[in-house]
C-alpha cells in the first residue's frame, strides 16, 4: 500500500481542525491552573502590578520559562496580555494537533489510519487522563499546552532515532515543565531498555543509576505536619490509596489494550507502533508501584508532590491516538462513514460537557472584553474586569479564600484577570502550597483570615486591616453599611477598606 510520506504535514487540514478543536472545547482566560501561570507572566510584563503576596505565582514562574515566553511575545507583538494569552493558546493547539498527526504518521501506514486518530483526537482534547487531576489539553493556557506537543515531537523524534532532535526537544520541555520533562526521560530509559537485544520488561536492577540520581534527596522522610498537610490531602489524586475502581480502570484498561498493541499483530501498524506500545506498559507499571509505595506510608508524605501517577497523562494521551488509528484501520476500510459518524459523535458529546464545566461563562472568551460589555453572562468576570480598569494597580485585595467554588466563578482567578494582588486563597494556593511545602504557614493564616468575608462587619474588616495591608476588597452579596463601594452589579460589590476601619 502507498503511504504519504512521514515528513508530510498536511497545514491547512490542521488549522481547520485547529478551529474546531476550539469551537469544541472552548477557551476561558485564567481559570484552574492559570490563576498560577498568568499572573507571573503580567508581572513580568508590568512589574508595578502585583505588589504584594507575589509568593504564591512566582514560585513556579522561576522554574519554568512559561512567563518569559508570554512577556517577550507582548513586547514584541505590541499587543496585550490578554491577546498574547489567547494567541499563544490557539498555536498550542495547532502544534498538539500537529504532534498528533505525526505520532500517527510514525505508527500506521495507511492515510484512513492517520486521519481518524487525527481526528479522533481533535475531540477528545478536553478528556480526563484518568484520575491524575490533567486533560489531555486544557481549554486555557498553561505551561502545560506547551509541554504537551514538544512532549509528542520529541517521542516521535526518538521512534524515528533523530536523537539530537529529540535531546533539544526535551531540553525546551525541560525549561518549560520540568516536571513533565522528567516523566519524558524516564519513558526514554525505558524505551532504551526495550530497545535492548534481550528486550524485556526492565528489572528494578537493569534501570539507569541516573534515575536514581534524579530523585530528590533533600525530601524529608516523616509524615507531613499541619498545615502542610492540610494542603497535601486536600489534592485526593496524589494518593493511589484514595482512587475509586473506575479510576483503576482508568489506570490498567489502557496498558490492557497496549499489550495486544505490542504484540505487533495489529493490521497497517509499523514497528514504531509496537515499541511504543511496549514501552508504555513498564512505564505505567513502574508509575503504579512508585504512587502505591508512596501511598503506602504517612513517612513519604514529602514524596508525593512528586505525582508519579502523572506519568498517565502522556500514556494516555499516546494511546488514544494509537486507539482512534486502530479504529480507524479497521471499522473504516470500506466505510467511508465511520470516521465521520465517530468524530460528530464525539465532538458533539464533548462540547456539551465543555459548556457543563463552565455554565455560567461565554464558550469562548475573547480577548478585549470590557466589564461594559453586556454580552458576559458571567458576573464574577465582569466584576474582575471592572476592578482592572477602576482600581489603583497598587491594590491589594481580600477575597473571601473559599471564592473558587462557588458556582458563578467557574474557577476563574483573580490575579489572572483583576491584575490586582490578593490575600491566599484556599483552593488554587493550596496547590501551590502542596508543592512547594514552605509557603504553608502564611497560606493558612491568610486563608483562615479571610474566610467567611462575604459576611464580614465593619469589626470583622477592621480587624483584616490590622493584620494584613488589603486596600480593597470583593464582596459576593451585600456589603456592611457605611464601606464605599463604587461598584455593585448582579449580586457583587467592589468596596474600599479605608484605614480608619482599622482603627481601635
Amino acid at each position: 500500500m502507498k503511504t504519504a510520506p512521514e515528513s508530510h504535514l498536511p497545514i491547512v487540514p490542521l488549522g481547520l481542525l485547529t478551529v474546531a478543536a476550539l469551537v469544541i472545547q472552548g477557551y476561558h482566560l485564567g481559570v484552574e491552573d492559570g490563576e498560577i501561570y498568568i499572573p507571573a507572566a503580567r508581572k513580568l510584563l508590568r512589574p508595578d502590578l502585583y505588589p504584594y503576596a507575589t509568593e504564591f505565582f512566582q514560585s513556579h514562574e522561576k522554574l519554568s520559562l512559561f512567563a518569559p515566553i508570554l512577556a517577550w511575545t507582548a513586547r514584541l507583538t505590541h499587543l496585550s496580555m490578554d491577546w498574547t494569552v489567547f494567541l499563544w493558546y490557539v498555536a498550542t493547539l495547532f502544534f498538539t494537533l500537529a504532534a498528533c498527526w505525526m505520532l500517527a504518521a510514525v505508527c500506521f501506514q495507511s492515510p484512513r489510519a492517520r486521519w481518524c486518530a487525527l481526528l479522533v483526537t481533535t475531540t477528545i482534547l478536553m478528556m480526563p487522563a484518568t484520575n491524575t487531576g490533567l486533560l489531555l489539553m486544557d481549554p486555557y493556557l498553561t505551561a502545560r499546552s506547551f509541554s504537551t506537543p514538544l512532549t509528542l515531537f520529541a517521542l516521535v523524534a526518538v521512534l524515528r532515532r533523530r536523537f539530537a532532535a529529540a535531546g533539544v526537544l526535551t531540553l525546551i520541555v525541560a525549561a518549560i515543565h520540568p516536571q513533565m520533562a522528567a516523566y519524558l526521560v524516564f519513558l526514554y530509559a525505558v524505551l532504551w531498555m526495550a530497545g535492548r537485544p534481550s528486550a524485556g520488561t526492565p528489572k528494578s536492577d537493569e534501570v539507569p543509576p541516573a534515575v536514581f540520581m534524579a530523585l530528590p534527596a533533600t525530601f524529608a522522610l516523616g509524615p507531613a505536619q499541619e498545615p502542610y498537610r492540610e494542603a497535601l490531602y486536600a489534592r485526593d489524586f496524589y494518593f493511589l490509596s484514595t482512587w475509586t475502581w473506575y479510576d483503576w480502570l482508568g489506570l490498567l484498561a489502557p496498558l490492557a489494550f497496549l499489550a495486544w498493541f505490542a504484540q505487533g499483530r495489529t493490521r497497517g501498524t509499523t514497528k514504531e507502533f509496537a515499541c511504543i506500545s511496549f514501552a508504555l506498559i513498564p512505564f505505567g507499571l513502574i508509575s503504579i508501584l512508585a504512587g502505591a509505595v508512596i501511598a503506602s506510608t504517612h513517612k513519604l508524605d514529602m514524596y508525593a508532590r512528586l505525582q508519579p501517577l502523572r506519568c498517565f497523562h502522556l500514556i494516555t494521551f499516546v494511546f488514544m491516538v494509537l486507539l482512534a488509528g486502530v479504529i480507524g484501520e479497521y471499522l473504516a476500510k470500506n466505510r467511508a462513514w465511520v470516521i465521520p459518524a465517530l468524530s460528530v459523535s464525539l465532538a458533539a458529546g464533548m462540547f456539551y460537557t465543555a459548556r457543563q464545566t463552565y455554565p455560567f461563562s461565554p464558550h469562548i472568551e475573547w480577548p478585549g472584553l470590557s466589564s461594559s460589555d453586556l454580552t458576559s453572562p458571567n458576573p464574577w468576570i465582569n466584576t474582575l474586569l471592572w476592578i482592572r480598569e477602576n482600581t489603583p494597580k497598587d491594590a491589594i485585595f481580600a477575597v473571601d479564600s473559599r471564592y473558587f467554588k462557588e458556582p458563578e466563578v467557574d474557577v476563574h482567578g483573580f490575579r489572572a484577570i483583576s491584575e490586582r494582588s490578593a490575600l491566599a486563597d484556599y483552593y488554587k494556593d493550596g496547590g501551590v502550597v502542596a508543592i512547594f511545602p514552605r509557603l504553608a504557614e502564611e497560606w493558612k493564616q491568610m486563608s483562615n483570615a479571610t474566610y467567611g468575608l462575604n459576611h464580614f462587619s465593619m469589626q470583622d474588616f477592621a480587624r483584616l486591616a490590622s493584620e494584613y495591608p488589603v486596600t480593597w476588597t470583593v464582596i459576593h452579596g451585600a456589603a456592611p453599611v457605611g464601606m464605599d463601594c463604587p461598584y455593585q452589579q448582579r449580586g457583587y460589590a467592589v468596596c474600599k477598606i479605608a484605614r480608619v476601619y482599622a482603627q481601635p
